[in-house]
């Protein structure tokens, strides 16, 4: 028997099964997408499974290219008898809201309640929520398990989460959430095993097309550079990151749309915007324009000036992580972030952060450095699996 983790997006699925044993998800077995999802594009199955990379054209249709896709995943799991049994499906949820703290089994009035937060997250949570749908017909009989990136920041304090608005405002929801929860998750559990410092001030980059920081105490969140969306904090790849709300207003009076906004602020702002080339940082990274330098120095930037904010929160720091796409593989990044805060006795090892490519947990700090800095390569696949376990045990 297996979970079978899964994270939906507007044009392609992520996926990968996670065997159980003795009711607890291990590492992934098999891991696999399927791209082009979008209207008019040409859907293709790929996985890897027993060390072997295969794919699969799917032959045009008629019906929802997400709903073929499935159907096609689904003989996949039935015809490969070597592809453990799936008992649950465990869907990455990127808001929960007020009401989910914690992974749920999915229900219609669950489904309900998510559907309200779509204004929230609106380049995630609905195709989250159309993917959960898609697998209920494909796989009627199977549990789906809801798990939200919002959930590790339940132990947020109200002093953290509190914008300083009307209270009535508050009751309704508008509070800091914080986000990549399931990233960050994984990544303590990685630190607990790794460092005996791992209980004490830590601070988590989480540096992808999405990012944000975490600081932590005693293995649990206590600041978060998210907040109320998806929007808030760093520079992203295509999102704004903080922003004067003022530009907000001053942009209705010119006679800016809802519609207008949010496709500025998720979609064409960020280092796309800055640069006017690529959300891509390793496109950007190979760019000699001024444009380019730009929108890197300012991503830099924005993470060490949330850094600062963080580790004021936590009192100092112990131990610095990177993950995330960027976060992983860029040694520059990390190493240019490194220099700025030299003054927390940070000593990095050049030679190691060189070698820290994303494949293993790393450490890449110097003996005598005074801060512990790691790169742990995330997997939201495995703690959505083993959340799912969990629940259905």
């Amino acid at each position: 028997m297996a979970i079978l983790a899964v994270n939906a997006g507007s044009s392609s699925l992520k996926f990968s099964i996670h065997p159980l044993q003795d009711g607890q998800a291990q590492r992934s077995v098999l891991t696999g997408s399927i791209e082009g999802l979008e209207p008019a594009g040409e859907p293709l199955l790929g996985w890897t499974f027993q060390g072997r990379q295969r794919s699969r054209q799917l032959s045009p249709t008629a019906t929802d290219p997400f709903d073929h896709a499935l159907q096609n995943l689904g003989e996949l799991l039935v015809e490969d008898t070597a592809i453990p049994q799936i008992k649950a499906i465990a869907h990455r949820v990127v808001h929960g809201g007020r009401d989910f703290s914690a992974s749920v089994r999915v229900s219609a009035e669950v489904m309900r309640q998510l559907e309200r937060l779509i204004s929230l997250a609106p380049l995630h949570q609905p195709q989250n929520l159309q993917g959960i749908q898609a697998f209920q017909r494909a796989f009627p009989s199977t549990p789906q398990i809801a798990c939200f990136d919002t959930a590790f920041h339940a132990t947020l304090s109200e002093l953290d989460y509190s914008f300083a608005l009307p209270q009535a405002l508050t009751d309704q929801g508008v509070r800091r959430y914080g986000f990549h929860g399931l990233s960050y998750q994984y990544v303590m559990s990685q630190l607990l095993q790794h460092s005996e410092r791992a209980r004490g001030r830590v601070l988590m980059a989480h540096l992808g097309n999405g990012a944000s920081l975490c600081a932590a105490l005693e293995g649990r969140s206590r600041a978060t550079t998210m907040g109320f969306s998806t929007l808030d904090g760093l520079v992203m790849g295509t999102r704004c990151g903080s922003l004067d709300p003022g530009v907000l207003l001053y942009l209705l009076e010119q006679g800016w749309g809802h519609a207008q906004l949010q496709n500025l602020f998720y979609k064409e702002s960020g280092l796309l915007g800055v640069s006017g080339i690529s959300a891509d940082m390793r496109r950007l990274r190979s760019d000699p324009s001024a444009a380019a330098l730009r929108a890197i120095d300012l991503f830099t930037h924005r993470v060490v000036h949330g850094a600062g904010a963080m580790i004021a929160d936590i009192g100092g720091l112990d131990i610095l992580t990177f993950s995330g796409g960027i976060g992983e593989h860029d040694s520059v990044l990390r190493a240019q972030v490194c220099e700025r805060l030299v003054w927390l006795g940070i000593a990095l090892d050049p030679l190691l952060n060189q070698q820290a490519t994303g494949s293993e947990v790393l450490a890449i700090h110097r003996p005598d450095s005074r801060v512990q800095v790691w790169v742990i390569p995330t997997d939201e696949g495995l703690v959505a699996a083993q959340e799912a376990a969990r629940l259905i045990s």
